[in-house]
């Protein structure tokens, strides 16, 4: 990213942290191209960084010289290696704990790792899909839930999710040029029509999942049940008008097309989700004028001169729907953070993983909240540059 702040970058805070993917292989480490026919595709040196690494922060799990040796064994076997389920749980928080783009990452260590390797069919990823849904709404006391289906095999890819989101809402474009929807979600609403899905043309109608059993194979897809998706109806708590737009936003945001990785082995279908902070909502996903671009119309319901940039019409009413987003979360009982409070807390993070020698990588534009950036204590400060090679990970994923 660029810093337009006017000022000098700082120089980059050195890791102290030895496990990284650069680190050097021992001297006696041999190394395999290919075995028999299966090629190779997890790198050694990043197997056994990550064990390491699991080992250093985890100092009850036994001998690491001994697990060492039993990985590589079975990557020069098989040109992979199956993960404990305590190396994938640790693996699924760090990386979290390294998402350079994430503000919420104080509470990495309550990640919930729901472990579905064993799931390979569409009809189960889809099941299982609706399950992390509802254990991650809980009612409203939103979770933060991975769960981590069948990785890359030599020679056998995994399933994939298609949908970027578990939940999303679909756009459809009408001959007029107008919206109806989400236009973030119009390139996954003509893949579900081509695949035989038909529904209304609603402001905020639900996606079907779609799911590959393998890449490139023609997807299943599967309505959402009613019971998996949690959804808030928009109010004002000064302007009874505003419920009258018929707004809503659902409450679990379960990312669902990036690849994990941990050391060295990729998890391609791996949805995870943490909670809304009502900023992602109230001041882009309904105001950017790429997606609902509703700010003309609450400008126009408060009476706002919309004559001039100058009047900061839409500033005004910015806040106004944010203010409503954060309202109609707290009155509806479910988890959401407001940008000032999770600022604070993104710097105690910060604070804590300094004492344990971590860096922590972050991206300034996606940090620093939308509205009031400056208020915010993210706002003035530097941080760790963001090291693409930094594992465990979530990878945008390869098509």
């Amino acid at each position: 990213m660029v810093f337009s702040l006017g000022r000098r970058r700082k120089a980059a805070a050195v890791s102290t942290c030895p496990f990284t993917s650069a680190s050097a292989p021992p001297a006696d480490a041999p190394r395999l191209q290919q075995q028999g026919d299966v090629p190779l595709v997890t790198d050694r040196r990043e197997a056994e960084s990550f064990v390491r690494q699991f080992h250093h922060e985890q100092p009850d799990a036994g001998d690491v010289e001994r697990r060492v040796r039993e990985v590589l064994a079975e990557i020069d076997r098989t040109g992979t290696y199956e993960h404990t389920p305590a190396e994938l749980s640790f693996g699924a928080r760090v990386a979290w704990r390294n998402a350079a783009r994430c503000i919420g990452r104080l509470y990495w260590r309550s990640l919930v790792v729901r472990d579905l390797r064993h799931v390979t069919s569409a009809d189960g990823i889809a099941a299982a899909c609706f399950e992390h849904l509802r254990t991650a709404g809980n009612g409203g006391r939103i979770r933060p839930v991975i769960s981590v289906f069948a990785p890359d095999r030599p020679g056998r890819p995994a399933p994939r999710i298609v949908n970027d989101q578990l939940v999303r809402y679909a756009g459809h474009s009408t001959p007029g040029g107008r919206w109806i929807g989400d236009p973030r979600g119009a390139s996954s609403t003509a893949r579900a029509r081509a695949l035989g899905w038909k529904r209304d043309e609603e402001a905020f109608q639900v996606l079907p999942l779609m799911v590959e059993e393998r890449p490139g194979a023609r997807p299943e897809w599967y309505e959402l049940p009613e019971d998996s998706v949690l959804e808030v109806p928009l109010r004002h708590p000064d302007h009874a008008w505003l419920a009258e737009l018929g707004l809503r936003w659902y409450a679990v945001p379960a990312i669902s097309d990036m690849t994990l990785e941990i050391g060295g082995v990729r998890y391609p279908a791996a949805p995870f989700n943490g909670w809304y902070m009502g900023t992602e909502i109230g001041a882009r996903n309904l105001a950017d004028v790429e997606r609902y671009d509703l700010l003309p119309v609450v400008a126009d319901r408060l009476g706002l001169d919309r004559s001039s940039e100058r009047t900061l019409w839409r500033d005004r009413a910015l806040v106004e729907l944010n203010v409503a987003v954060l309202h109609s979360f707290q009155e509806a009982g479910v988890t959401m953070a407001d940008h000032h409070t999770e600022s604070e807390r993104f710097l105690r993070h910060i604070a804590r993983e300094s004492r344990h020698g971590r860096p922590t990588p972050a991206d300034w534009s996606w940090i620093v909240p939308p509205v009031s950036g400056s208020t915010t204590p993210v706002f003035h400060r530097y941080y760790d540059p963001v090291d693409a090679s930094l594992r465990p990970a979530f990878l945008p994923r390869e098509r």
